[in-house]
């Protein structure tokens, strides 16, 4: 069995789930992010391959009929998607776990696809924040903001999905959480068990 840790992150916009994968990541050097494909335009501040591989709708499509994807969805009229590529760079690279920032849509694909992969669903404290923190960014405009509050209740709905849910009500105690949360599965007993051998066999 494949002992590349496959860590899914999802949340509503705004709940927390970019700041949460950004410490997480910052924090293990062994663990990669998934650079998912999307159709959507670059925000401020965002880079082309690092965020996001940005391209146009019609090569997006094309790469779906050549099977490039281990997932893909469409969200808030955009077309996100994560390459085969980026799980087999993660192995290529020696990596202990690679990290998706991606819906629950997408979640269902890879835990279909992947058993073993472990899906955390992080929670707003309340939905008056969720919209609270929405409106704070100052990314977009009313609709724009109007639209991802509605979507939120639907993703929520999708919370059974996962194996792990946080309340991001405390951001320092929320970067713990998801910390160990990685950690644990990279030290499950099915990862490691070969080394365990191993040793048992060196002795002998």
């Amino acid at each position: 069995m494949d002992d590349l840790v496959l860590l899914i992150l999802c949340s509503p916009s705004g709940a927390g789930k970019t700041t949460l994968t950004r410490h997480l990541l910052a924090q293990l050097q062994d663990f990669t992010f998934s650079v998912s494909h999307t159709t959507r335009r670059p925000r401020e501040g965002e880079r082309d391959g690092r965020e996001y591989h940005f391209i146009d709708r019609e090569r997006f499509l094309s790469m779906i009929d050549e099977g490039a994807f281990a997932e893909w969805a469409e969200v808030h009229g955009n077309l996100y998607g994560t390459s085969v590529r980026e799980i087999d760079r993660a192995r290529t690279e020696g990596k202990r776990g690679i990290v998706f920032d991606i819906d629950y849509q997408g979640a269902r694909q890879i835990k279909a696809k992947l058993p073993h992969a472990v899906g955390l669903f992080v929670l707003p404290p309340s939905m008056q924040e969720l919209r609270r923190r929405l409106e704070g960014r100052g990314t977009e405009d009313a609709s724009t903001i109007e639209r991802r509050y509605s979507k939120a209740w639907v993703e929520i709905e999708h919370y059974g999905f996962f194996d792990y849910l946080l309340v991001n009500d405390d951001l320092e105690r929320s970067k713990a959480a998801v910390l160990g949360i990685a950690l644990s599965e990279a030290h499950r007993r099915w990862r490691l068990a070969p080394l365990a051998e191993a040793l048992l066999r060196s002795g002998r």
